[in-house]
């Protein structure tokens, strides 16, 4: 696996800085800077080793943006997320990613010129095109004006049948915003009817309940998505959306991200929407991670994790490629950023040993992500990675220290093993439970990952390595949502407004260990430097000097 055409894969040794350091790389999900207060999990927790390194030389430890343009994504009001916070770590470029290079499709027209597009146009005439993904305005799967756009420009281009099967957020949102998104959307679909086009809600569910899984964690997930909707089968039937919703919202405990599956019916009580031979399909989530299971049960002939019972001959584009080493979904209507030559490729071309490990939902990070959205190894020879299994079928809030002491234990190992150059962790504590906005647990999740980073530093410390802390944005730092005044908002009943979502802060990054070149300083003269500019950094502490297109690197050596 590899970047293919004429590039000059040799990198020039760093004229100040050796060869030979082990580099122990360690990525903290989710783990943000902001003022300390009582909804800072990550202040409240009890964290030695990370205020150590914050605390210790000024020159070592700084902040960098983990957000918005810094990351590709189109403002600074685009929250960072893992996929794209390791795209840009481990490219050492910043890429469009995901919402810009589907606006930026969506701007020009060219998604309804492309291959994908003309593929399922050939189900408009007889067919019904079913879009299915995240009904949500978050920006960091999907974005609602988005699929209003993809629903006009598909009647507009001769769709006579549109079905949507939404799933509800709640974790890039606020919990019950999925009410208003439903009414924006039925709006829109009302809309479409007028002018001829038979287009309506067909299914949903919550997004952590149905279909949205990953890493292959739970096909439960997935297979109660498939039921409803392609099969158009599920517990619970409606009229319409926002009934649907609604009511299930009413449950005790009820909350939109583990809403149950339901259909749409007629009035004969038969689902408006069940997937068919003929029909096409579109997953509308520009994100991989979460649409990648699903895209494997629409398009793989020998699927085996479930029975799907009935499966349609049907043409499935995503809205991106999910997997190019996969090439999975194989049509898509906008072509993913070609990320080439990233840092990791170039390391192991120039003989630098490498261990990557994870648990399983956040493994693909530091690898498939890192690597420029490509799956397996450089090089078999010099790299292995290691997945440890995660906690299957709880909230992670139940156990919130998560798999952080095994992924600690796993890269001490390799530290000391002397067989690897360089050793990359991510820690997924303050992302996985931060999510759950659970504040307690999320707590406990910080002070988990702070015991992972001491043991790694201990490690490297005994070989006479350097280490690398930083984040891939932030999560567990800021978990109320706040008024324009920065105080914690109400909702309308007087309620503390919890923050399941990332944030816009940035993130830190810390250096050290006995390896690190005396005189070796953050530099001051970078403008706002963010993720992208790790890459570099990375390269010149392995003693090399960094492609001249990547960002600049963080550091410079100072002669004492």
């Amino acid at each position: 696996m590899g970047s293919s055409g004429n590039v000059n894969w040799k990198l020039d040794d760093h004229p100040k800085l050796p060869k030979g350091k082990t580099i122990g790389l360690i990525v903290l999900d989710g783990w943000g800077e902001s003022e300390p207060d009582q909804y800072n999990c990550i202040h409240k927790a009890p964290t030695p080793a990370m205020d150590s390194l914050k605390n210790g030389r000024p020159d070592t430890w700084r902040l960098i943006k983990a957000h918005g343009t810094a990351v590709g994504l189109p403002s600074e009001d685009d929250m960072g997320n893992s996929e794209v916070g390791h795209n840009a770590l481990g490219a050492g470029r910043i890429y469009a990613q995901g919402a810009k290079l589907v606006d930026l499709a969506l701007e020009s027209g060219k998604i309804y010129e492309d291959e994908g597009f003309k593929y399922i146009s050939e189900s408009f005439e007889k067919g019904t095109v079913h879009l299915i993904g995240l009904l949500s305005d978050g920006g960091v799967h999907s974005r609602l004006d988005q699929v209003q756009l993809l629903l006009k420009g598909l009647a507009e281009r001769g769709a006579k049948r549109i079905r949507v099967h939404m799933l509800t957020d709640g974790r890039d949102v606020l919990d019950g915003s999925s009410v208003g998104f439903v009414e924006t959307l039925e709006s829109e679909l009302s809309e479409l009817r007028s002018k001829g086009c038979d287009a309506q809600v067909a299914s949903g569910g919550g997004r952590m309940y149905v279909t949205m899984d990953r890493y292959e964690n739970d096909w439960n997930v997935v297979k109660r998505g498939w039921d409803a909707q392609v099969l158009g089968e599920a517990p619970h039937k409606f009229k319409n959306a926002l009934e649907a919703v609604k009511k299930l919202r009413s449950e005790p405990k009820a909350n939109d991200q583990y809403l149950p599956p339901f259909v749409i019916v007629d009035d004969n009580g038969k689902a408006v929407g069940p997937v068919v031979d003929g029909d096409a399909v579109v997953t509308f989530n520009f994100r991989a991670d979460r649409m990648v299971m699903l895209a494997k049960a629409l398009e793989n002939e020998d699927f085996d994790k479930f029975d799907r019972v009935r499966v349609p001959k049907i043409r499935y584009a995503g809205m991106l490629q999910y997997d190019g080493e996969l090439k999975l979904p194989s049509h898509y209507l906008v072509s993913p950023p070609l990320i080439d030559r990233t840092s990791g490729e170039y390391l192991a071309r120039n003989g630098v040993r490498t261990f990557a490990c994870s648990e399983t939902v956040k493994f693909g990070h530091v690898t498939f992500f890192w690597n420029g959205n490509r799956s397996g190894y450089f090089n078999e020879k010099l790299e292995k990675y290691v997945e440890i299994q995660s906690d299957c079928g709880i909230s992670f809030n139940e156990q919130p220290k998560m798999k952080a002491l095994e992924i600690a234990e796993k890269a001490r190992d390799a530290i000391l093993s002397g067989n690897f150059d360089q050793v990359r962790v991510n820690l997924p504590n303050g992302d996985m439970v931060g999510h759950t906005g659970d504040l307690d647990a999320t707590v406990v999740a910080c002070e988990a990952a702070d015991v992972a980073v001491r043991m790694m530093i201990d490690a490297i410390e005994k070989v006479g390595g350097i280490y690398v802390v930083t984040a891939d944005h932030g999560n567990a730092e800021d978990m109320v949502k706040r008024d324009k005044a920065g105080k914690p908002a109400l909702d309308k009943e007087g309620k503390l407004q919890i923050l399941t979502s990332h944030t816009l802060k940035p993130v830190p990054i810390a250096i050290g260990g006995p390896g690190l070149s005396a005189g070796v300083r953050f530099r001051q003269d970078l403008d706002t430097p963010g993720l992208a500019n790790v890459a570099a950094t990375v390269m010149n502490l392995h003693g090399f000097v960094a492609p001249p297109d990547y960002e600049p690197s963080l550091i410079e050596v100072v002669d004492k």
